[in-house]
Parts: C-alpha cells; sequence; structure tokens
C-alpha cells in the first residue's frame, strides 16, 4: 500500500507546500510599505471651514469625485461637527487633486429630520445604475448654537441622536434622495444602545450590504456613553432592513482592541478592514493605522503585519511631518487594485483643539514595495 502511495506523496507534499504559501501571502500587508509622498498642493481644502474625511470615486468621464464633510470654522472642530456638519462634492482631474468645491451635496434640512441638522462621514458606493451615499446624521432643537463645548446640552443632544442612513443618486453630481428614517436605529440593552455612526459598507454582487459601523453604550454619568466598539450590520438591499448580525460587537477595548473609522473592502481571500487604532493599543502607536481580515466580516484577526500606516507622512517637498491629527483613513481602489490612501488630517501639536486647520490629503500607494526609514520632523 505504501509503495503504491509513494509516487503520489511528492505530489501532495507539493500541494501542501503550495497552499501553506497562499495562506501566507492572503493577508501580506499591502498598504504600508507602498506608502509614497503626499503631494502638497492634493488633497482638498476650504478656507474659513473645517474640513473632514473623504469618499472617493472615479466618474464614468474619468474625472473623480470627492464627497467630503465641512463646516463653519466659526464653530470650534470638535464638537462642532455634530452640530453643523454638511457633505460637499468636488472634483478633480486625477485622483491626487487638487479638488475644486461643486456643490453641497447633503445640507441641513430641519430639526425634524433624523439628519436634519447634520450629515458627516460619507461612504459613496456604486451598485449597478445607482450611487448609494451612507453616511452618519443628527438633528437637534438649537436654533442658536453658542458656547460650545463636549459638556454643553447641544453636545449632547446631538451627539445621543447620531445615525446612519443613505441617499442615492443616479449620477455623482446629484441630486441625492435623502430618507425620512435612518437605517440603523440604536436598540435599548446592547452594544449600540446610545448611538450608530461611521458607516464602512461593502455592496455585495447580489445586493446584500455588509455594513461595519461605529457605537457606543449608554452610561448614566458625562459623558454619558462608554468607548467605541465595532460591530456588524446586514440587509439583503441597500435600502433595508438592516439588522445587527451578532449581539456582541466584532472590535472593542475587551477584544482585539479600540478602533475608529474603519473602511471594508472585500478581494478573492474574503474581507479587509483598515481602521484607526484608537489608543496605540494594538500597533503600539496612538492613531496609527490597524489591518484586519476576516472570511465572514463576523471573525476578525490582525493581519500578519498589522501596521498600515502612522502619522509620519513624507510630502513631496521631501520633508517628513507628524501630522496633528490623522484619520478617517479612505482606500481607492480601482480595477480591483489599491491606489491611494486618503486621510482627513490637522496642523499643529496634536487634539482637535490645537489646530488651525484641517484638511482631506491623498498620498498615492507605490506599485514596487519599499519601507525607507524617515527622519521624523516633530
Amino acid at each position: 500500500m505504501i509503495k503504491r502511495l509513494t509516487p503520489y506523496l511528492g505530489i501532495v507534499i507539493a500541494l501542501l507546500c503550495l497552499n501553506s504559501k497562499i495562506s501566507a501571502q492572503e493577508w501580506e500587508n499591502d498598504i504600508y510599505p507602498r506608502i509614497g509622498e503626499a503631494p502638497i498642493n492634493g488633497g482638498f481644502a476650504m478656507d474659513n471651514y473645517w474640513v473632514w474625511g473623504s469618499s472617493v470615486v472615479k466618474g464614468n468621464d474619468g474625472t473623480f469625485h470627492m464627497f467630503v464633510s465641512r463646516w463653519p470654522k466659526s464653530l470650534p472642530f470638535h464638537p462642532g461637527w455634530m452640530l453643523a456638519s454638511e457633505i460637499v462634492h468636488a472634483v478633480a482631474e486625477k485622483a491626487e487633486g487638487p479638488y475644486e468645491f461643486v456643490e453641497v451635496a447633503l445640507g441641513a434640512r430641519g430639526a425634524k429630520y433624523w439628519d436634519g441638522r447634520s450629515a458627516h462621514n460619507p461612504r459613496v458606493v456604486k451598485y449597478k445604475d445607482t450611487y448609494v451615499m451612507f453616511y452618519m446624521g443628527s438633528t437637534h432643537p438649537f436654533d442658536e448654537i453658542s458656547d460650545l463645548s463636549l459638556d454643553s446640552p447641544q453636545t449632547i443632544v446631538a451627539r445621543s441622536n447620531k445615525r446612519i442612513g443613505i441617499a442615492t443618486s443616479k449620477s455623482l453630481n446629484g441630486p441625492w434622495q435623502r430618507r425620512d428614517k435612518c437605517i440603523l436605529e440604536t436598540k435599548p440593552d446592547t452594544f449600540y444602545e446610545f448611538l450608530t455612526s461611521n458607516p464602512a459598507p461593502w455592496i455585495n454582487e447580489d445586493g446584500s450590504v455588509d455594513l461595519i459601523f461605529k457605537s457606543r453604550k449608554y452610561n448614566k454619568n458625562f459623558p454619558f456613553h462608554s468607548s467605541m466598539k465595532i460591530g456588524l450590520a446586514k440587509a439583503d438591499h441597500y435600502e433595508g432592513p438592516y439588522s445587527v448580525a451578532v449581539s456582541e460587537p466584532i472590535f472593542g477595548v475587551d477584544k482585539i482592541g479600540e478602533v475608529e473609522d474603519p473602511f471594508l473592502w472585500k478581494d478573492k481571500n474574503g474581507y479587509h478592514m483598515i481602521a484607526k487604532d484608537q489608543r496605540g493599543q494594538i500597533t503600539g502607536k496612538m492613531h496609527s493605522g490597524v489591518l484586519a481580515h476576516s472570511k465572514d466580516a463576523i471573525n476578525w484577526k490582525l493581519d500578519k503585519d498589522p501596521l498600515a500606516y502612522t502619522r509620519n507622512i513624507k510630502w513631496s517637498g521631501g520633508s517628513v511631518i507628524e501630522m496633528g491629527q490623522l484619520e478617517r483613513p479612505f482606500v481607492l481602489i480601482q480595477n480591483g487594485v489599491l491606489t491611494h490612501l486618503f486621510f482627513a488630517t490637522m496642523d499643529g501639536p496634536g487634539g482637535f483643539s490645537n489646530s488651525t486647520k484641517s484638511w482631506n490629503m491623498v498620498i498615492p500607494l507605490n506599485n514596487e514595495k519599499t519601507n525607507k526609514n524617515l527622519n521624523i520632523i516633530k
């Protein structure tokens, strides 16, 4: 029997080695070794506005369309976005930009609507002939916003009203049809009982949706909410209904680590996520990027080399600067290839209250993987 099997042993061993090689490469870090130089005049900024996280789509005409949050600099950056953000549309001839403002895509529409006062954190996905914008919305009854702080009544109400919704359009130039109801509500006695926010969707070929989202539990004492928790919701169609797939968060302080601003994509190997390491609990570098993978979008593992990026950015002028804030990572995927990283960023030493400007920046990903030691400018 052994003699009969001997000629096949070499084939079996070869197949096992090949499978081992494929498994090792499935979750290879395809971002950090490819990070290039950020163009100084790239991305998108606006005078007199705070500008934050973007979603970029290449149009049928070859131009690039950015959907991005903004709110007036007459308000403090944080928590001004919760009370007065709107989503605007900008375009560029190339992915790096610079992007030029075109119009307001989703603006304020009145306190009676779930998203009537603030629209924020857009993510635009095309399904068949329709563009679907997932975003966070909020509302509050205050016509006057003054003396704004994290513990002001306006902020507390606006934060607790954060929900996820969608708007749709047949064109990237709009108009965008908004819904009168959000798609993902809170639920008492769950990890998402206080708010739902920061949508990271993936629409499958059959039209079903996997939606990763940020949430918090309710606490009775200020600030009335827990640390951030990441959950997964699913729907058979982007219109919904959506239901939370598992009763526990898929990421949190007590599970893998606390992350924020997830971005989700899928390839033949399964699901991939890039997110911000909120506490440095995972990478050892606070607010750096984390890479994780999953076969089912429920059970996640960190990549073998999970560091996706750091706040140290090399600019096209040659300088390397540790950015004050580097958040809302967005990966532009063209023809199945990850080509650009977009970030919301700030100047200053760090902290939302220590900045004079914010904007959306972009970094091309090199085709050849290189990882050079950089001299850091504090």
